[in-house]
C-alpha cells in the first residue's frame, strides 16, 4: 500500500487539477480570476511534487520544501488582488510583501560563507521560525481583507477566506509542533494534502459566488454536500481517535475499558445523528445558504411575477391571475384559491386556474377551526403534501383535510398572509417535472404569497368600494329626485292653498293647468332617470329672457315676488330649456328663502362679450366669505334644516359648467347676495330660437 503522504498529496493534486480545468473553461478575465487560476495551478504542482517526495521517504526533501515556499507566494498574490479590490491601503500592502519576501530570502540565504548550496538547509529553516512567520503573515492578511470588505463582499469571499484560513492555520499548528514539541512531524506533514483536498470545494464555491472570476463555472450542490459530509465524518473520526488515545494514555488500568466505552458511546451518538430525519435537510439548508449561489434569478422571477399580475387578460378574473402568477414559479399546471368567507368563519374555494381544473373537482368548505388552518396561520409554513405523506412529524403531525388528501395532484399548500392574519391559501398541483422544494423555494413562495395576499386584499377592498360607490350614486340620485319633488310639491301646495279663493278666476285656472302639466313632465323625466334610461339632452338655442320669465312665474306665488329687469337685444344661449329653467328657479327660490317678505328679489339680464348674464340679486341675510368658499356649493350641506336638501346651488353650478358657463357669487352678511349666471351665446342667431313652452 502506498504511503499515506502519497495518497494525501495525490488527492490534493487531482482535486486542484480538476478545479483549474473548470476555471480555465470559464475564461477568467479579471485579476481575481487569473490569480485564482494561477494559485490552483500552483497547488497542482505542489501536490504532485510532495506526493513524489512522500514516496521516497518520511522526511521532506529540499525540492519539496522549496515548492512549499512557492505555494505561499501564489496565495499571497491572490490575497494582494483581493486586498486592492476591498480598499486596503498601499502602505499595508508594501509592508506585507516586504515581510514575506524578506522571510523567504532569509530561508534561501546561506547562513555561513562555507555553504555552497542556497537550499542545503531548507527543510530545517521552513519547519522553524520562518515557517511560522509565513503562516502568521497569511492569517494576518486574511483578517485585513475581511475587515476592509463590505458586507456584500464578505458573503461572496467567505468560502475563499475560510479555505485559506484552514490552510494557513494548519501550517501554523504544524510549525509550532515542530518548534516546541520534540518528536516526529511526519504525520502532520502527510495530513496537509488531505486538508488541502478538502478545501477544493470551498474554492469552487468561491468561484461560483463570484461569476466575474469564472462566468461559466458551476458546482453541483450534491458535490458540495458530499464533500462536507466526508469532511465532517473525517473530523469526527479524528476527534474520536484522539480522545480514545488520551484515555488509554492517562487512564491507567481502566484506560482500555474506558476507551472502548468512549468509542461505543461516540459511535452510538453518530449513528443516532445519521438516523435523524432532519439532519440532511438542516445540513443542506446550511450549505445552500452559506456556500452556494441562489437557485433563482430573483430579478427575472420578480419581473415575470409582476408582469403576470399587472398585465392580466381582460377575460381573466384577477384572483385567477394571481394563481397563475404563483403557479408559474414552480411550473405548476394549476391551482385553487381558498379565501375567508362567512365573516371569517370558513374558507371556501373561490376560483381556480385554469377554470376547467376547478370545474372537474369539487372542494368542500373548510372551517376556520380546522387543524391545517391553525398550522398555516401559526407556523406560516409552506406545506409540501408529498413530504407530509412520507414524514408527517416534520409538520407536527398536523392532519390535512380531505379536500387535499383526496386529490393526488395537490402538491403545495401556500398560506396567504396579510399582516398577521391568514386571509386564504392556494393549493397548487404537482409540477410535471421533478420538484423537491428546498428552503429557497419555500422562502420565495412565502414572499410571493404575502404579495398575492396584499393583491387580493386590495382587489376585495376595491370591490367593496365600488359597491359603496354604487350605493352612494343611488343615494345621490335619490337626493336629487327628492329635491325636485319637494319643489314640485311646493308649487302644487300653493295652487291648493289659493284654489278656494281663485278657483272661479279663468286666469288662475289656466295657470293651474300649465303648472300641473309642467310638473307632470318633470316627474316623467325623474321616472326615466330612476329606471336607468338615458334622458335626451335637448341642447339647442334658447331665449334666456323667456327661460327667466318662466322661472319667475313658478316662483311668483311666494314672497317677495321676483322682478325681471330685461336688457335690449336678443339673449340666446345653447342649453336644455327645461334644465335651464329649473336651474334658474333654484337660484330664485334660494333668494326668496333668504329674503324677508318686505325685501326684494330681482333678475337682471345683460350681455358681456360672448356671454349672456342672468344676475339674481336679493336683499336677504347674505353669506360670509368662509361659507361661500367651504359650504355653498357642497352637496347635501344645508342651512334650512329638514326643509332643505342642500343640492340646489350644487346642481346649478354643475349644470351651468357642463354647458360651458360659470356661476359667480358675491355677498355681504346682512345686506344681500348676488348670483351671476354666465352662459355662452348661441353660435348663430339666425336659426330658430326655441321658446320655452308654457306647458
Amino acid at each position: 500500500m502506498p504511503p499515506i503522504g502519497v495518497i494525501s498529496y495525490g488527492l490534493a493534486c487531482v482535486g486542484f487539477l480538476v478545479l483549474t480545468a473548470l476555471l480555465l473553461r470559464g475564461r477568467p478575465e479579471r485579476p481575481h480570476g487569473v490569480r485564482l487560476v494561477g494559485a490552483c495551478a500552483g497547488m497542482v504542482l505542489w501536490g504532485a511534487v510532495l506526493a513524489l517526495d512522500s514516496g521516497q521517504g518520511p522526511q521532506p526533501s529540499e525540492a519539496g520544501l522549496l515548492v512549499d515556499l512557492l505555494h505561499y507566494a501564489a496565495w499571497y498574490f491572490l490575497l494582494d488582488s483581493l486586498a486592492r479590490s476591498v480598499g486596503v491601503g498601499r502602505t499595508a500592502l508594501v509592508v506585507f510583501h516586504g515581510a514575506w519576501i524578506g522571510t523567504a530570502l532569509a530561508c534561501l540565504a546561506p547562513p555561513t560563507p562555507a555553504r555552497t548550496s542556497l537550499i542545503s538547509d531548507l527543510p530545517g529553516r521552513l519547519l522553524g521560525p520562518a515557517g511560522m512567520a509565513l503562516a502568521t503573515l497569511g492569517l494576518a492578511f486574511l483578517w485585513i481583507v475581511l475587515r476592509n470588505a463590505r458586507a456584500a463582499d464578505r458573503t461572496a469571499l467567505k468560502p475563499l477566506l475560510i479555505a485559506l484560513g484552514l490552510l494557513f492555520g494548519y501550517d501554523l499548528i504544524m510549525q509550532l509542533q515542530a518548534q516546541f514539541l520534540p518528536g516526529p512531524t511526519s504525520a502532520l506533514w502527510d495530513a496537509r494534502g488531505l486538508l488541502a483536498a478538502l478545501t477544493v470545494p470551498m474554492f469552487a464555491v468561491a468561484a461560483g459566488r463570484n461569476p466575474q472570476w469564472s462566468p461559466d463555472f458551476f458546482v453541483s450542490r450534491d458535490v458540495v454536500f458530499l464533500t462536507a459530509a466526508i469532511a465532517a465524518a473525517g473530523t469526527t473520526f479524528v476527534a474520536v481517535s484522539f480522545g480514545s488515545r488520551l484515555i488509554v494514555t492517562h487512564g491507567g488500568t481502566w484506560g482500555a475499558a474506558a476507551s472502548l466505552a468512549f468509542t461505543v458511546a461516540a459511535a452510538t451518538v453518530l449513528v443516532a445523528l445519521l438516523g435523524w430525519p432532519g439532519l440532511r435537510q438542516r445540513l443542506d439548508v446550511f450549505l445552500n445558504k452559506h456556500f452556494y449561489r441562489s437557485k433563482y434569478d430573483y430579478r427575472a422571477e420578480w419581473l415575470r411575477f409582476i408582469q403576470t399580475v399587472s398585465a392580466a387578460e381582460p377575460e381573466l378574473d384577477p384572483r385567477e391571475n394571481a394563481i397563475r402568477a404563483v403557479a408559474q414559479i414552480i411550473q405548476s399546471p394549476g391551482g385553487v384559491l381558498f379565501l375567508r368567507r362567512d365573516r371569517g368563519r370558513c374558507f371556501a374555494a373561490e376560483c381556480a386556474w385554469p377554470q376547467q381544473r376547478y370545474e372537474a373537482r369539487s372542494f368542500a368548505t373548510l372551517p376556520d377551526t380546522d387543524a391545517m388552518v391553525a398550522f398555516l396561520e401559526g407556523r406560516q409554513w409552506v406545506i409540501d403534501v408529498r413530504e407530509w405523506r412520507s414524514t408527517p412529524e416534520l409538520y407536527g403531525d398536523v392532519t390535512l383535510p380531505p379536500l387535499v388528501v383526496l386529490h393526488e395532484e395537490c402538491r403545495i399548500i401556500l398560506p396567504l398572509l396579510h399582516g398577521a392574519g391568514l386571509i386564504g391559501f392556494v393549493v397548487l398541483d404537482d409540477p410535471p417535472t421533478t420538484f423537491n422544494p428546498n428552503y429557497e423555494d419555500r422562502d420565495l413562495l412565502k414572499t410571493v404569497g404575502r404579495h398575492v395576499a396584499t393583491y387580493i386584499a386590495q382587489h376585495e377592498a376595491d370591490r367593496r368600494l365600488a359597491e359603496s360607490r354604487q350605493f352612494e350614486a343611488y343615494h345621490r340620485l335619490t337626493a336629487f329626485v327628492m329635491h325636485d319633488l319637494k319643489n314640485l310639491a311646493a308649487q302644487l301646495a300653493l295652487i291648493v292653498a289659493n284654489a278656494e279663493r281663485h278657483k272661479r278666476n279663468p286666469a288662475f285656472v289656466d295657470d293651474t293647468i300649465a303648472t300641473v302639466a309642467n310638473s307632470t313632465r318633470r316627474m316623467q323625466r325623474l321616472i326615466e332617470q330612476l329606471q336607468g334610461r338615458e334622458v335626451e339632452q335637448r341642447q339647442r338655442s334658447v331665449d334666456l329672457a323667456e327661460a327667466v320669465r318662466r322661472a319667475c312665474e313658478r316662483c311668483e306665488l311666494r314672497r317677495p315676488m321676483p322682478v325681471i329687469v330685461a336688457s335690449d337685444g336678443p339673449l340666446v344661449v345653447e342649453a336644455d330649456p327645461e334644465q335651464l329653467t329649473a336651474a334658474l328657479e333654484h337660484v330664485i327660490r334660494n333668494a326668496q328663502d333668504a329674503t324677508p317678505a318686505d325685501g326684494s328679489v330681482s333678475v337682471a339680464l345683460s350681455t358681456d362679450g360672448d356671454f349672456c348674464l342672468a344676475t339674481v340679486t336679493d336683499t336677504g341675510c347674505g353669506m360670509t366669505d368662509e361659507f361661500m368658499m367651504r359650504r355653498l356649493f357642497k352637496p347635501f350641506d344645508t342651512t334650512k334644516g329638514s326643509e332643505g336638501m342642500g343640492i340646489g346651488a350644487y346642481q346649478l353650478r354643475e349644470y351651468v359648467q357642463s354647458i360651458g358657463g360659470s356661476v359667480d357669487v358675491s355677498s355681504t352678511p346682512g345686506r344681500g347676495t348676488t348670483f351671476v349666471v354666465r352662459l355662452k351665446k348661441a353660435r348663430a342667431l339666425t336659426g330658430d330660437v326655441e321658446r320655452v313652452s308654457h306647458a
